[in-house]
Parts: structure tokens; sequence; C-alpha cells
């Protein structure tokens, strides 16, 4: 499932599933009072599922359902007592079959259920023989969950305006027994063959491809489905509705679909184009063949996350899967690209191969997002993703440096902790060091050790030591030989052109970055040819802040004024030295920003770099230069490096053209104005807003108003246009409003140009008449893109009573999808007019929020996030405290609640202290820049 956090303003996605009270209840009691037998949020291990037969029968005028279960069980050891899991479902009848020669017997079970863990216990009258296969059958009935988890009701508008209903599932993490009684957790693989019941006038698809319809009454078919390979119950999914699909084959011969609703269906060219090319590169990188016979893709119309990888069965959100040329954007194109790309990595990673437990949710996570770019970097050249992998890197690092963070893997047992681990850390961190351990051992051993691990572990459940162990065994293409679990350098090996150090300890080096949290800073002191380095752990906040004494084995890269060839060191200790050839002028260090860890460089080295950039940027790489202004920024934070010099350094962007640095000075200046708009600092505020448009113009004016140019091109000329618009650059705003009064005169039929709608839409809906314009065309636009732009546009009015009814109407989840909720609710949160709305939104209404989103789930965490983590001053880090420490059991202890609150401390604590150099810093430049 992917994790899409925005490239910088802009919109998309989440993930789901169910809260409970702690384990350690001392003796549990079903809902009838009687003791339940097993206290563990964890089922017991000494039943196994083989096989399950579904059958389920849903009717989509009542919106509930029937089903039956059969599951083929073994026990390895006597046990009169089947624990399972089972969560808001009605069960009618439990029996227990076994063949005893050739007689089958069927004895009823006694059912006791504990809704507190989600879990019945089926009591049989005699113990199971270990080694017997028994046979449980569960008849049950329920709702179809009103929320967008489980088996859920998804509805659409026609062109003609009727509302049709279809259901769908989305099971990750927790919510397959929301659906069918099941054993619910990612290590029980089963097979399995599902029945679907259903009217003529509806289909029904699953992982696996129809086998037979059968006829079974007036209006009811069923229809079969083969078997599924062995896999864990969170890939099960089926869906009932009209969609109408296309198709084509890929090269072996899979047959790979896209489903949509019918008025919809023209936009799915270019995702099925995308999946099909996807599918036959990971077929080929992954030396596996896919191994089922299809592979369909849905784009579902109310979904909360950005997609699921259910195995054959992928679904998305349409604005994630469908593509309208008309409409749609080059960063609409990308994010369909990766996603698409995402999910099908998770065929193999995820799916063929699968974490034991949630604690390493990261060997899925990370990997499907690394997967993104190793893919698309080939299959899409144009696209140049590597341009924003980093970009992920810089994001996760402003969360893994809060004290609230969490090590990649990290024990889970509720629910709640299972979604929370649906994050930055999960996705972008292991992505992030993924490709650092890519860039330390060669991509080839790389790739040969992720096959090796895939082979050796098809249809089974892994560790972290897992991964690391398959790596361990495969050597650099340097002259290694593997010696004891290491590769040692062969006698010929060259120090320089390859990592020096005298073996490579993969699983080591690799415990250091997953077991620990957070990463380090190196802090660089040159003194003539030699350089001295040092590693502590970065973290925000004052320098006597206590250092936790967390080492890490860093692969160092740098490159220097004399050698742009890289050389590179593996630190394993606190401090070491390396000695240069000569004295040099420059030396920057994390080249390509390929390592997890920041810099500092001591002395003069930050003005030298700084001079570098004034004098001659383009001498090092666009994803140096980015990292340079990112480090500078974080150096601010941990009070290694003044204001100033990082915004000296900054003012190099008057002439860059790259899309990657000039994202990153965005993600830097901006939210320094945005701290200012929560404090009464309006005179200063002003002030930099106009800096950072002096800043860019150049850039800004040299922007067409078209769709042309490579993706990159057209993702800066997005950015800037908006940014320009919302900052009332008068050029842009004059541009866009003339373009506005056409699209309105012409009744939003005019096509304008994609990667400029966004900032028209900023400019026209600042008015009554607009707004209200953009509205209606919102309720009748059948592009989901189009929907989208539309959304972010009515969130930045300037009008308080327009962003108060956007909230309540966008709440109620019919006009505007619920699942857009978060979206809106997190952009009214960073508009300076909005954000009290958005916090008084979110206080007033927090018992319905987790109710509709649940507790843990990526879309609360956006919420909390993006309506608190611009607070700057002291009452309202009071109020945050006293809201959120007031809800106990129902969100006092999120982790996004922790992270929101450090971030506001630190939040006052940079402001106290930076404030008044930039208001001085600002007059200085003022006749500077003009």
């Amino acid at each position: 499932m992917p994790f899409l956090p925005s490239l910088l303003l802009i919109l998309l996605t989440v993930s789901t599933p169910s809260w409970c009270q702690s384990s350690d209840t001392s003796s549990p009691k079903a809902s009838n009072g009687t003791p339940f037998p097993w206290e563990k949020m964890r089922l017991p291990e000494h039943i196994t599922p083989v096989h399950y037969d579904l059958l389920i029968h849903a009717n989509l005028t009542t919106l509930t359902f029937e089903g039956t279960t059969e599951i083929e069980i073994t026990a390895s050891q006597p046990t009169s007592t089947i624990i399972l899991h089972s969560h808001l479902l009605q069960i009618s009848k439990a029996t227990l079959k076994k063949r005893v020669g050739e007689r089958l017997s069927a004895e009823p079970l006694r059912v006791l259920e504990y809704p507190p863990h989600e879990q019945i216990a089926l009591l049989a009258p005699e113990p199971l023989a270990v080694g017997l296969l028994y046979t449980v059958v569960i008849d049950y009935s329920g709702n179809l969950s009103e929320h967008l988890n489980g088996f859920y009701k998804s509805t659409y508008r026609t062109k003609e305006g009727e509302v049709r209903v279809l259901a769908s599932t989305h099971f990750e993490p927790t919510a397959a027994r929301m659906a069918f009684p099941c054993f619910d957790e990612p290590a029980f693989k089963a097979n399995f063959s599902v029945k679907i019941r259903r009217e003529p006038r509806h289909l029904a698809i699953s992982n696996m491809p129809l086998v037979k319809s059968v006829a079974i009454a007036e209006g009811l078919l069923e229809d079969h489905f083969d078997v599924t390979v062995k896999m864990s119950t969170y890939l099960v999914a089926f869906i009932i509705s009209d969609f109408k699909s296309i198709f084509k084959m890929t090269k072996s011969g899979v047959k790979v679909s896209i489903y949509a609703a019918p008025d919809k269906i023209h936009q799915a060219d270019y995702a099925l184009d995308t999946a099909v090319t996807l599918l036959e590169f990971y077929e080929d990188y992954f030396s596996i063949p896919y191994p089922l016979p299809k592979q369909d893709l849905a784009a579902i119309p109310d979904f909360e996350s950005g997609a699921m990888e259910n195995w054959g069965l992928t679904t998305y959100r349409e604005s994630i899967l469908l593509f309208d040329p008309e409409t749609s954007s080059a960063s609409d194109k990308l994010s369909i690209t990766m996603t698409v790309s995402h999910e099908l990595a998770h065929q193999w990673f995820g799916n063929l191969v699968t974490m034991e437990w949630w604690n390493d949710l990261w060997l899925n996570e990370g990997f499907a997002k690394f997967m993104e770019f190793v893919s698309v970097s080939v299959t899409h050249p144009e696209l140049k993703v590597e341009d924003y992998f980093f970009g992920k890197c810089f994001n996760v690092m402003e969360v893994d440096a809060l004290n609230s963070s969490h090590p990649v893997s990290t024990p889970v047992v509720k629910p709640a902790q299972i979604r929370e681990m649906f994050d930055e850390v999960s996705y972008e961190k292991g992505a992030c060091i993924l490709n650092m351990l890519r860039d330390y051992i060669s991509a080839d051993a790389f790739k040969s050790g992720i096959v090796q691990y895939l082979q050796k572990y098809s249809y089974k459940n892994t560790r972290n030591e897992d991964l690391w162990n398959s790596m361990a065994s495969i050597c650099p293409t340097d002259g290694s030989e593997r010696t004891d679990g290491f590769c040692s350098r062969g006698p010929h090996s060259s120090s320089t052109s390859h990592w020096r150090q005298e073996g490579l300890d993969v699983k080591t080096m690799m415990n250091t970055w997953t077991l620990q949290k957070g990463f380090p800073l190196i802090t660089v002191t040159v003194r003539g040819r030699n350089v001295h380095m040092r590693q502590e752990h970065y973290t925000k906040g004052p320098e006597d802040a206590a250092e936790t004494g967390y080492l890490w084995h860093v692969p160092l890269t740098f490159i220097t004024s004399e050698s742009n060839s890289v050389q590179r060191f593996l630190l394993k200790t606190k401090t070491d030295v390396l000695i240069l050839p000569e004295e040099v002028e420059w030396i920057k260090f994390n080249v390509g920003m390929n390592g997890y860890y920041i810099v500092h460089y001591e002395d003069d080295g930050w003005d030298s770099l700084t001079g570098l950039l004034k004098g001659a940027h383009t001498t090092i790489s666009s994803n140096d230069r980015a990292s340079l202004i990112n480090n500078a920024f974080q150096l601010v934070s941990n009070g290694k490096l003044s204001i100033e010099k990082a915004l000296d350094l900054a003012l190099y962007l008057r002439r860059e053209t790259e899309i990657m640095p000039v994202f990153q000075g965005l993600n830097e200046l901006i939210p320094m104005y945005k701290l200012m708009e929560k404090r009464d600092m309006k005179e200063v505020e002003n002030q930099f807003k106009a800096f950072l448009i002096r800043l860019l113009r150049d850039l800004i004016d040299k922007q067409t108003w078209t769709d042309e140019g490579s993706v990159s091109q057209r993702m800066l000329r997005t950015e800037l246009l908006l940014l320009a618009c919302v900052r009332k650059y008068q050029p842009c705003v004059q541009r866009a409003e003339a373009y506005f009064r056409e699209w309105k005169e012409a009744d939003g039929n005019l096509s304008l140009p994609s990667d400029v709608t966004l900032a028209v839409f900023a400019v026209g809906v600042q008015n009554t008449e607009g707004w209200d314009f953009l509205y209606r065309k919102y309720q009748s636009s059948l592009s989901t893109s189009e929907k989208n732009k539309i959304e972010f546009a009515l969130s930045i009015s300037q009008d308080k009573n327009k962003l108060q009814w956007l909230l309540d109407e966008s709440f109620k989840g019919d006009v505007i999808k619920i699942q857009e909720f978060p979206y809106i609710l997190g952009a009214v949160g960073r508009n300076p007019v909005g954000y009290p709305l958005a916090w008084q939104f979110l206080r007033e209404n927090w018992d319905k929020l987790i109710e509709k989103f649940e507790l843990g789930s990526t879309s609360l965490t956006h919420m909390v996030i993006r309506t608190t983590s611009q607070f700057s001053t002291r009452a309202r880090l009071e109020e945050v405290k006293e809201f959120f420490g007031s809800l106990k059991e129902k969100g006092s202890q999120l982790r996004c609640v922790q992270q929101t609150i450090e971030t506001i401390g630190e939040n006052i604590r940079w402001m106290d202290k930076n404030f008044e150099k930039i208001r001085v810093w600002l007059q200085s430049q003022e006749l500077e820049l003009l």
C-alpha cells in the first residue's frame, strides 16, 4: 500500500483498520459473561489454516451480506479451543467436520466472542488430534461497512446523476476479519477459494480468474473463482460492481485489466500500458515469473489510502489510476506511474514474500517504495524519477529527527499501533536506507541479494535478519571473496575504487539503520590534507540535548575541488581521520545524497561551499545542491549553523533552474513564514514573502503558461506559478485572472493547460462568484484530477465563512466524498485565515473522526499534523497538550500527537532564537535584491 505525502503544497493519500483495549486484561470475559479462553492479542500458533472456502452474498440494496467460511485447519498440539478473528460479524452457526475413514462427521462448535481483541473462540466437544485435517464451517452475516475498510459500500454518480452502489474490500492491515472469520495475521498463509453470489446486472472480480458462473435461483448467480496461491488474509479481495474493463496481455501471457466506472473507463489507457510495461520489467528484474494468470487494477470511487496490493486485484483511488489527457497534469502522470509501480512491486515484495509480523512492515513498504524508483527510471526514463527520490529522504528526516520517531523495525501489537506503522519511517526511510545499501554494495550485488531473498522465501514469511543474511551472501563485483559471512577484499582489489575496509558485514551495518531511530550528523573538519570526521545522533533542539550514544556504520562518500571522482569511506566509530592526496578548497560529503545522514562542515567549510554555489553552482550535481540547502537549514535547528549563513547560502537560488534545489529551497523557506503567520508578525512575514518572490522572480518570469517541456520542467512550472499567484505576484495574478475569466465564460468547457490549472483556480476562487462556480463545476466533473485541483483551490479561499462551509460539507461525505476530508482539513489547516477553523473542527468532531478514520490510521495522522504542527506560540502548545491529554485512550497515546507536541515546542524555540535575526537579515537584503 503506498503512502504518498505530497511534493510541496499539493494533494493525496492514506491507510486503514480498528482500535482495541490493551491485552493485559487478567481474565478476559466473553460477550456473554463467561471466561474467554485466550488473553493475548496475538493468536496461538498451534492451529494452522491450510485452505479457506469463502462464500459471500452481498445485497447492494439492503447493504448487508451473508457468508459461509470453511477453513481447513491442522493442530500441532491437542486442543479443544480454536481462536481466530472476527469483527462486527453476527455468527449464526459453527461446525467442526472431520473425516473418519470413509465417514464425514460434523459436530457443533460453541462460539464465544471477545470484541476487545476482535477474537472468537470455537469450543470443540473433544480435543483436536495432532496432524489430522479438520474443517471449521462458520455461517455468519454482517453489514457492509460505512467506513473505507473491511467489506464496504462505495457509490458513484453517472453522467446523468444516478447514484450507483458497489461493494469493495480493503483488508490491510487487520480488516479481513470484518468480511469473514479468519486467522488474520500475515504469517497464517493459506490458499483461498472464493465464491460470490450476485445479481446478473453486476460483475464480480476477485484475486483469481473466474472459473464458472452457476445460476442459483431466478436473478441470482454464483461466481466461482480459481483457487489462489498461498497468501496472507490481508491480500484477499473481491468487488461487486457494474464496472467496465479494458485489457492487454504481457509478453509472458498475463492478462492485465483495468476496471472503472463506465463513464470513466476511457481514462484507463495510460494506467493499462504502464501496468503491462512494469509487470514485464519486474518479471525480468526479479527473475521470478508473476505467479498468477491475471492482474486486475480497479479504480474505486471511495478509497481511503492511495492504493492496495491485493494479489491479482490491486485497488486504487480513481485519481491515482485514471489519467484524463484533458485535465491531468505532469504530476498526476508521475503519481499514477509511481503508484502502479509500487503496487506491482508488492506482488513480489509483500505478497510472494511477506513480513512475519507488522513490526517489519518496512520489508514490504520500504522495498515497494524503493522499487518505484528502480523500475520507473528504466521503464519511463522521460519521467526522471531519480530527481524526486531524495526529496523523500529529506521529508522523512524531518520526522526521524524527533525524539518521538521510531526505529524502522519496531514492536507493535494492537491494531492502532499496527496502523501507525504505515508512516514515513516504514516507507520513505525504508527506501532511503535500501538505496544507501545499493550504493554501498553496488547495484548488481544488491539485485543478486534481493533475487536470492525472494527465491529462498517465496510463499513464506520473513524477518529483518533474513533480508540481511541474503544480502551478506552476495559480494560486490570488485574481486571480493566470501569468508565467514564477510566479503573480504582480494589481493588486487583497489581501496579507493570501492569501500575502504577489510570486511563487509551487511547485517551488522544495516542493523544500525533499522534497529535505532534517527540518523547521524557527520561533522567534518579539514586540517590541511587531514579530514577529521565525527558522528553523533542528529536531534533538533539545543546543542546540550542529551546524547543517545547511538553509533551507525556510515558509508561516507565525498568529492573535492580537486577531484570529482567519488571517494568512499566506511565510518564505524565515533571519530576517524582520512588523508587526502592534496589540499583542497572545498569538500562535499554524501555525494548525490545517496546516504541517509547530514553533514556539518566546521570552520570555513560552509563558507567555501556557499562561495562555490554563488560562483559556479553547476560544478556539483543538482542533488548535491539540494542536499546542501537541506543540511544547512537542519543545522540551524540544532544550533550548529547560524540562520544568516543558511539564508546566505540560499541566495544562490536566484540562478538555480533545476527542480530539486528549487523545491528544497521552498521546503525550507515557506515553513518560516508559515510559523510567522501563527504569530502576530505581519510586517516581517510580508517582507519574507516578498523576499521569496524576488529570489525566484527570474525563474517565475521564465515560465510559459503551457504544458510544454519535460515532466520536471512542467512540475516546476506548476509549483512556481501556484506560489507566485498565491503570493499575489501581479504578473502571475493578472494572467491567471484572464485564463479564469475565459474558462468561466466557456462554462468550464475550455481546455486549460493542465500544469497551470492550479494557479488559475487559486486566483479565481478568491471572489464569491469564482468560488461558487468552481464548486458547481466540482459537482459535475468526471475528472478526479480536476476535482482534486478544485478541492485545493476551495480550501485556500480567504473567506472564513466559505472555509467553514467547506469543512462541514466535506465531512458529510455526500457531494465531496469522505475520503477527501483529511486533505481538505489539512489544506484549511495550512491556510493563514483557516487554521483556527480547522483546529476547532478537529477538536469538536474528534469522536466522529475516530469513528470514520480510526485511531492510528494515516488519515487521522495527516489531520492531526496538518492542523497543528505549524503552531508557534506557547498558548497554542498548551491548547494542543490539554486537548489531546484529555482524550485518554481515544488518542492521547498516538505517535502523531507526540510528534506534533514536540514539533510545536521546537517551532517556539526556533522562532524565539531566530526571528529577530531574520528581521535584521531581511533589512540587509532589501537593497541588494532590488
